[in-house]
């Protein structure tokens, strides 16, 4: 294992996308974040089946750090209900992984 996680999640809108990635490494809850541009997402919200355009951005944290990341996203996202998943890497540049978690990890 890396000891670092990717966490998928969606957004109404880039501005939302831009303004909560860069609060997440403000925090040093996420090392980056990709912000991969618009989407088109199908749901059923409410009882109904509904099409939305949805902007979709991984972050790139310390395993140690994700919950923490997950709760902070949470709070700053307009849904009521965000999508925001964790991904463990298994496997990765030895030299990235030690970057994202030295830049993600809370220090002490």
């Amino acid at each position: 294992m890396t000891g670092i996680v990717s966490v998928y999640c969606i957004f109404g809108s880039t501005d939302e996308a831009e303004r909560v990635a860069r609060a997440m490494v403000d925090r040093r809850l996420a090392a980056c974040a990709n912000i991969l541009g618009p989407c088109t997402s199908v749901y059923r919200w409410e009882g109904e089946v509904r099409l939305a355009s949805e902007v979709a951005a991984i972050f790139k944290s310390a395993a140690a750090t994700a919950q923490a990341l997950v709760e902070a996203i949470a709070a700053e996202h307009s849904y009521e209900v965000p999508a925001i998943t964790v991904w463990p890497v298994e496997d990765s540049l030895e030299s990235y992984a030690r970057w994202v978690r030295t830049q993600s990890e809370p220090a002490g």
